[in-house]
C-alpha cells in the first residue's frame, strides 16, 4: 500500500535516525576508543622512555663524577647519542598527538584511524628505543658499581679525615699543657689547612676521586701528627732517664779505667811484652773517650732543655757508643789478666778443650763416608798442625801465652766453621731428595 507523501515524509527522517544512525554511532565510538587506547599507551611509552632517560642520566653522572677512564668517556658519549634519539622519538609521539583531536565531535572513521595508526607508530618507536636504553643502561653495571662504592666512600672519608685533625689538634693541646713546645708538630698539622680546606669544598669542586685522596691522604698524616704527639710525653721521660744513666756510667766507667795501670803494671810483670803491649793505650784512651762523652751529654741534655728531641737522641746514641768502645777496652785488661793467669796454671785444659772440637767435627765428617770430603779434611788437618805449633811455641823461659791462646780459638773457630758446611750441605742434600 501506498503512504500520502506527507506520511512519507514524516517517517523517513525516524527511519534513518533509529536504525542507520545508531550503528554509524556504535562503529565510530569503537574507533574513537582504540584510537584512545592507542594514545594512552603511546602517553605510558613516553613516560616509560622519559623516566628511564632521567634515571640513565643520573647514573651517567654518578660515573662520570668519580671516574675518567676511556670506558667511563665512551659511556657519556654514547648517552648523548641516546639523548638525540630520544628527542626523535618524542617529538614524533608529540607531532602524532598534537595532530589528532580525538575529542572532536565531528571526527570521522577515517581520520581515527589515521590517529591510531599513528600513535601505534609513535609508541613503537618509543618502546624501540626504551630497549636500546634498557640494554645500554644493564652493561653499565660494573661502571656504575664502581662508581657507586667509590661514592659510599666519600662522606665517610671526608669525616674520618675531620676527625683525624681534631684528635691531631686535641693531642697537641695536651701536650702543650705539660710544658712541651711540640712546634714542629704544630707546623704540620698547620700544614694541613689547606687541605682541609678543600675537603670542606667538596667533591663538586675537585672531583669524587680526588676528593678521597685528599681525605685519605689528610688522614695519615694527621693521625701521624697525633700519635708522634701523644708518644712526646714519653720520648721526654726516657731521654730524661738515658741522660741520668749514661751519666752515672760514665762515672762507673771513669772509676773502672783508674784501675786499668794496677792491672798493666801486673801483666807487664807476669807475661812477655806481646801479651800485654796491645793494651797499653786503654787508659789515656779511656780517660779521653769518657771526656768526649760528657761533652755529649752536655750536647744532649741543652737539646733536650731547648725541646730539640731528634738531637737529644742523636747525641745520647753517640754517648752510648762511646761509653760501649771503652767499656769493652777497660774490661780487657782484666780479662786478659785472667785468662793468662788460668792457662799459664793449667794448659792442657786448653789443649783438650781446643783437641775436643777438632775430634769432633772429624767425626762428623766421616759421618756415613769411608773418605772424608777434601773441602772439610784440609782446613781440620791443618787446624791439628796449627794446635801442634801453637802448644810448641810455649817452649822457652818467655812464652807468647796470648798467642797461643787466639791460636786455640782460631783452631776451634776453624771446627766449627766446618761443622756448619757439613750441616749446611747435608741439609741442603735432604732437602733436595
Amino acid at each position: 500500500m501506498l503512504l500520502p507523501l506527507p506520511l512519507l515524509a514524516a517517517v523517513a527522517p525516524l527511519s534513518f535516525a533509529g536504525g542507520g544512525t545508531r550503528r554509524w554511532f556504535g562503529r565510530g565510538e569503537g574507533q574513537r576508543a582504540d584510537a584512545q587506547a592507542a594514545k594512552d599507551a603511546a602517553a605510558a611509552s613516553f613516560y616509560e622512555l622519559d623516566t628511564a632517560h632521567r634515571d640513565l642520566r643520573i647514573s651517567i653522572e654518578t660515573i662520570t663524577a668519580v671516574d675518567a677512564s676511556p670506558p667511563a668517556r665512551t659511556a657519556a658519549e654514547e648517552y648523548e647519542g641516546f639523548g638525540r634519539r630520544i628527542d626523535e622519538v618524542s617529538q614524533g609521539y608529540i607531532t602524532a598527538v598534537d595532530s589528532h583531536d580525538l575529542d572532536r565531535d565531528d571526527l570521522d572513521g577515517a581520520a581515527m584511524a589515521r590517529a591510531r595508526a599513528d600513535l601505534t607508530r609513535a609508541k613503537q618507536e618509543l618502546d624501540r628505543v626504551k630497549g636500546e636504553l634498557d640494554r645500554f643502561a644493564q652493561g653499565l653495571g660494573p661502571l656504575l658499581q664502581s662508581a657507586e662504592t667509590q661514592l659510599a666512600r666519600l662522606a665517610p672519608a671526608v669525616e674520618r679525615a675531620r676527625q683525624a685533625l681534631l684528635a691531631a689538634s686535641n693531642a697537641l693541646d695536651a701536650v702543650r699543657a705539660q710544658g712541651l713546645q711540640a712546634d714542629d708538630l704544630a707546623a704540620r698539622l698547620a700544614a694541613l689547612g689547606p687541605e682541609l680546606t678543600k675537603l670542606n669544598q667538596g667533591a663538586g669542586h675537585h672531583g669524587v676521586r680526588e676528593t678521597i685522596r685528599r681525605a685519605d691522604d689528610v688522614l695519615r698524616q694527621a693521625e701521624a701528627v697525633r700519635a708522634e704527639a701523644e708518644r712526646l710525653p714519653g720520648k721526654a721521660a726516657e731521654i730524661d732517664k738515658r741522660l741520668v744513666s749514661l751519666r752515672t756510667r760514665a762515672q762507673a766507667i771513669t772509676t773502672r779505667a783508674g784501675k786499668v795501670d794496677p792491672v798493666l803494671s801486673e801483666l807487664r810483670r807476669r807475661y812477655s811484652a806481646a801479651c800485654w803491649q796491645d793494651l797499653q793505650h786503654v787508659p789515656a784512651q779511656a780517660t779521653q773517650s769518657v771526656q768526649q762523652a760528657e761533652v755529649k751529654l752536655r750536647e744532649a741534655q741543652q737539646a733536650r732543655d731547648k725541646q730539640r728531641w731528634a738531637d737529644a737522641t742523636s747525641r745520647l746514641a753517640t754517648v752510648r757508643a762511646l761509653l760501649d768502645t771503652t767499656d769493652e777496652a777497660v774490661s780487657a785488661a782484666g780479662d786478659r789478666l785472667q785468662r793468662l793467669d788460668a792457662v799459664s796454671f793449667d794448659r792442657q785444659k786448653e789443649v783438650e778443650r781446643t783437641r775436643f772440637a777438632v775430634r769432633d767435627a772429624q767425626r762428623l765428617a766421616m759421618s756415613g763416608r769411608s773418605t772424608p770430603d777434601p773441602r772439610h779434611a784440609g782446613p781440620l788437618d791443618d787446624a791439628v798442625a796449627r794446635l801442634d805449633r801453637a802448644v810448641a811455641g810455649l817452649e822457652g823461659r818467655h812464652p807468647d801465652w796470648w798467642h797461643f791462646l787466639m791460636e786455640t780459638e782460631a783452631v776451634r773457630e776453624t771446627a766449627a766453621r766446618v761443622v756448619q758446611e757439613i750441616r749446611d750441605a747435608r741439609g741442603g742434600a735432604g732437602t733436595g731428595g
